[in-house]
């Protein structure tokens, strides 16, 4: 047990330095945009070759942590993300004084893209250890201990944004807020080098590997994966425009307008950390997707109609305050709970159907990001945000129609694979 603490406590860490990395991100965002003179469409072009290296990343796990090892696979993330801030911190800035309509025409963005790339594969590897990871060493209690591995994201964001923040306040470049992230890095690196890390859960099971493939044409694990794409578009990809778009609602917010996506970190810590226990000892997972996605639903459309009712001076820190409260409660359960749902209903999958999963949602992430980029440059952010409360609104209809086709059979159960004597 003592192993299998420190085992997860470094998960936790290095998920931590995935999402510090994604909350830097977003605040530099607009210093980034100054730089090389980017449209918010070519700043989510260049944005969402992060999402490309985290598909790359978790997909490549999925097919090869069984083989490889994940300890092999957690020290090659680590030493991924110190080249990707390298690489980042290297890029020349434009110096043309033309803008850029093409993120490969200038040296500066085309090495920027390449550096996000390659911590986008880290994050990737990240995930997809740790996710197997933690399912083989709490195999009975994956829907809570998964969700408390995934509280270290918005612990990540909670720390990364207020470092950005405080750097900012500083008058300190975006290259310094990014290079701090190679502190924590180092520190996960050196704990995880002296642990001996299990079989995953699949081959200690001694399932075929033709078994696990075999899942992937299983009815429920494709639509679990269509689900996936909706819930990862709907709470990660406003989370990476999240400073501009409280800033174009709140123009009072300034700088400040990354404390926000801080609260919202905080409250999905709590939950996640705190009352997953309790949530899911009394409702099936199915009926917590379901309110989450009702919550995402009333923050996104609050956002966007009083954003757009607001035509003098934007919307009032009230109103944005209690929009912003519902949509961080309603996001905090989607990510783990798919993949617990994933592991514990087919768990035969393995590694390979909980990394797909992961790599369905960053996919996803990176079409919505630039997405929503090109509809802030084409209409306005509250018209944006309108679109993308189209996607909890059918996520309430999926949820609750699994909801209720789970109760007709019985209620949820979890299935528990035994390692053979």
């Amino acid at each position: 047990m003592i192993q299998a603490n420190k085992l997860f406590f470094a998960s936790c860490l290095s998920l931590l330095v995935t999402s510090m990395i994604f909350s830097i991100r977003a605040d530099v965002l607009q210093s980034i945009s100054a730089d090389y003179l980017l449209s918010n469409a070519m700043i989510g072009l260049t944005i969402s070759s992060v999402f490309w290296g985290f598909t790359l990343g978790i997909i490549s796990c999925a097919l090869i942590v069984d083989w490889v090892g994940m300890n092999c696979l957690h020290i090659v993330a680590g030493l991924g993300y110190l080249r990707g801030i390298r690489l980042s911190l290297l890029a020349p800035a434009n110096s043309s004084g033309q803008p850029i309509d093409d993120v490969f025409a200038a040296t500066g963005t085309t090495v920027l893209y390449l550096g996000f790339l390659l911590t986008g594969i880290a994050q990737g590897i990240v995930e997809g250890v740790t996710n197997p990871l933690v399912a083989t060493l709490f195999k009975r209690d994956k829907r809570r201990m998964l969700t408390r591995l995934h509280a270290w994201w918005p612990m990540g964001l909670i720390v990364g944004g207020l470092i950005a923040w405080g750097l900012g306040k500083l008058g300190l470049s975006w290259q310094v807020k990014l290079a701090v992230v190679a502190l924590p890095t180092l520190g996960y690196l050196m704990l995880i080098i002296a642990l001996q890390y299990p079989s995953t859960e699949r081959v200690d099971a001694r399932i075929s590997s033709g078994v696990m493939f075999a899942q992937l044409k299983r009815p429920l694990f494709i639509v679990l994966m269509l689900l996936m794409w909706l819930t990862a578009a709907t709470e990660l990809a406003p989370d990476q425009w999240f400073a501009k778009i409280m800033v174009d609602l709140l123009p009072q917010l300034g700088s400040n307008s990354i404390l926000l996506l801080v609260y919202t970190a905080g409250l999905m810590f709590i939950l996640r950390h705190y009352a997953s226990g309790w949530i899911f000892a009394r409702y099936s997972p199915f009926a917590v997707l379901t309110s989450s996605a009702v919550l995402t639903l009333l923050g996104l459309l609050g956002l966007g109609l009083s954003g757009q009712s607001a035509l003098q001076g934007g919307l009032t820190g009230a109103v944005a305050l209690f929009c912003v409260t519902a949509f961080g409660v309603g996001k905090t359960f989607f990510w783990p709970t798919m993949l617990a749902i994933t592991s514990e209903l087919l768990p035969k999958g393995g590694a390979l159907l909980i990394n797909l999963m992961g790599g369905a949602g960053m996919l996803s992430v990176m079409v919505a990001v630039p997405a929503i980029g090109s509809l802030m440059d084409q209409y306005d952010t509250a018209s944006a945000l309108l679109v993308v409360a189209l996607l909890p609104s059918v996520l309430v209809i999926a949820f609750a129609s699994l909801w209720l086709y789970s109760r007709k059979r019985g209620g949820y159960r979890p299935n528990v694979l035994e390692a053979p004597h």
